[in-house]
């Protein structure tokens, strides 16, 4: 009994050491669909939890208040036998040091999500092989989440996630599904991944790292010098859209970043918002109403 006792308290520890990265909430919303039994999409989203927060993504070790905060959101339009026509929002936020507050990393909307999917059907990921779209999209946009988290803590810390996220693009090449396929002027799962291995992109990356790791993790003990940081990471990306206009990257910081960035420049220790201002409106000119709206 007691060999017993010592062998499930080593077991206990071992998983609250290498306890799984992610505390996801994962919503199933079938509002659209005209469908007397909801069963399926409770059972769905229940599994779907499941497989993503009950599973180890990789190496890196993460106690229990370290845990990555993400949420994805799928809507169901369409529902016929085992075919779901769907859209996935994907949302995460890392914490700021000495803070209370999450600052958001990835806050996107997938368009391009079909799937195929039975009722209490297993879901596993295979690396070396692409057996389901339903798996491949939510496993590369876990990948996604964790890689873009290690950049904003360490300089091109995500790249062991990021190439795990291309295997499944390259995986995915042959199935037909949409969003997998490199597509002239369209934003798919493969320029989003390409583009965040890419060199080209090499100004986004090291913004993700200043912007939070030296901008925001030093705001709480000297405000002035992470602001000043903020603003210079910003400005990474005047070279970035002189060579790439309309960045896919650009507008997938902009689309996570735009209110928290408008309520650093609000308040506090002031810093030339005029000059910010300008860089703004030409690295993200989309949301020019919002820099509009910083008055300090």
């Amino acid at each position: 009994m007691r060999n017993f006792i010592f062998v499930y308290l080593i077991l206990f520890s071992s998983v609250r050491l290498f306890g799984q990265e992610l505390e996801c909430r994962i919503v199933v919303n079938s509002g659209q669909v005209n469908q007397t039994n909801q069963q399926i999409f409770k059972t769905l989203e229940s599994s779907l939890n499941d497989y993503v927060n009950k599973t180890k993504w990789s190496d890196r070790v993460f106690e229990e208040n370290e845990r990555i905060n993400c949420s994805m959101f799928i809507t169901v339009s369409n529902y016929e036998s085992d075919r779901f026509e769907a859209n996935i929002q994907i949302q995460s936020s890392r914490p700021v040091f000495n803070t209370s507050y999450e600052s958001p990393i990835f806050n996107y909307k997938d368009n391009a999500f079909n799937f195929r999917y039975q009722e209490f059907e297993p879901l596993v990921y295979n690396p070396n092989s692409f057996d389901s779209n339903l798996v491949g999209v939510v496993t590369y946009y876990i990948y996604v989440i964790l890689g873009l988290d290690a950049d904003t803590f360490t300089l091109q810390g995500g790249d062991e996630y990021f190439e795990k996220a291309r295997n499944i693009v390259t995986q995915a090449q042959s199935s037909g599904n949409q969003g997998w396929a490199q597509e002239t002027g369209e934003r798919t799962r493969y320029e989003l991944i390409d583009n965040l291995l890419s060199n080209t992109f090499r100004e986004y990356r090291l913004a993700m790292y200043n912007y939070h790791r030296k901008g925001l993790d030093v705001m709480a003990d000297n405000n002035s010098t992470g602001k000043q940081i903020v603003a210079g990471s910003i400005r990474l990306f005047e070279s970035l859209v002189k060579r790439r206009p309309n960045a896919f990257l650009i507008q997938t910081f902009f689309d996570a970043k735009s209110e928290e960035i408008q309520n650093i420049f609000s308040d506090g220790p002031k810093i030339d918002v005029v000059k910010l201002k300008e860089s703004l409106n030409k690295v993200a000119p989309f949301y020019s109403t919002v820099w509009n709206q910083i008055k300090y």
